[in-house]
């Protein structure tokens, strides 16, 4: 069924004991501003999503390596593999090469994609598809408190390493803090990827259990926890209030003002401003 409404959603996220987001340009450090506010990029939330539709059965075309269920380890072996897109490479077919790719994939036809290769399949054909799923940066309602642990190796990695076996690295954690992001669905851009109405329920799945299977030494098991998805559906295509009117419509606040967070009795939700004339469904993990 195609996507008839237009839809927006708010996402309210936990952090305990652990690492949401790692800065690479920052020693794997927990991304932060300048003012002292925990960040979670775009990139890394649209992986946790990709994840939580995969463990639903969607097919994904930017799989993580541990995660790849088709055996490919490059972008360019996947879409290799699908006949119509090589044919349509062939053929320097744009529209056509679009269309099978969002045909075949989930997060191609909700999040788009560049096809781009030097080499086999798609090379000399460049191919953008712009996906009509919009997810913001997630922000810390308060500055985060950053721990700091030392760590050692209890053996050399390499015969005859010249380091001892207590060479000495870092680990980082958000002690506590409740992160905060925002996303849209155009049905307009829906139409032309042939994004769903159950491709938008799939993804609203996605959202609540996007931390279920995400385990790691840097997220422990129930470090990172889902508290609020708004999931808001207009009754038409273009929506009764834009994007920002609705994200506004909910506040998540803290009771310690700008202090830092310690727990979940911290947060409060002012949803005194929420519009009537839109449906919203509300999953609470508290």
């Amino acid at each position: 069924m195609s996507l008839e409404h237009k839809i927006d959603f708010k996402v309210v996220i936990s952090v305990k004991d652990a690492n949401p987001n790692g800065d690479p340009l920052n020693g794997n450090r927990p991304r932060q501003t300048m003012e002292g506010y925990g960040e979670i990029s775009d990139v890394a939330i649209k992986r946790k999503l990709r994840n939580a539709l995969q463990d639903q059965g969607q097919k994904i075309f930017v799989q993580s390596d541990d995660r790849a269920t088709d055996g490919f380890k490059s972008l360019k072996d996947r879409a290799g593999a699908i006949d119509g897109l090589k044919e349509a490479q062939k053929k320097k077919d744009t529209a056509a090469y679009a269309r099978i790719a969002c045909q075949e994939w989930f997060d191609v036809r909700a999040f788009g994609s560049v096809f781009a290769f030097k080499k086999g399949a798609g090379s000399g054909l460049s191919v953008g598809v712009r996906g009509p799923v919009s997810i913001q940066m997630a922000k810390s309602i308060t500055p985060i408190e950053i721990n700091e642990m030392q760590i050692t190796k209890s053996v050399n990695s390499e015969p005859g390493d010249k380091k001892s076996s207590d060479t000495m690295g870092m680990k980082f954690t958000v002690n506590y803090g409740v992160y905060v992001f925002n996303g849209s669905i155009s049905p307009q851009l829906a139409e032309k990827t042939g994004f769903s109405a159950e491709d938008a329920e799939a993804l609203h799945q996605a959202l609540i259990h996007m931390f279920d299977n995400d385990s790691s030494a840097a997220r422990p098991a129930g470090s990172m926890e889902v508290l609020k998805v708004y999931w808001w559906e207009h009754n038409s295509k273009a929506g009764q209030h834009s994007p920002a009117q609705m994200h506004r419509s909910i506040k998540v606040l803290s009771k310690t003002g700008d202090q830092v967070m310690r727990s979940v009795a911290d947060i409060e939700f002012d949803e005194s401003h929420k519009y009537d004339d839109v449906d919203v469904e509300i999953y609470s993990g508290l």
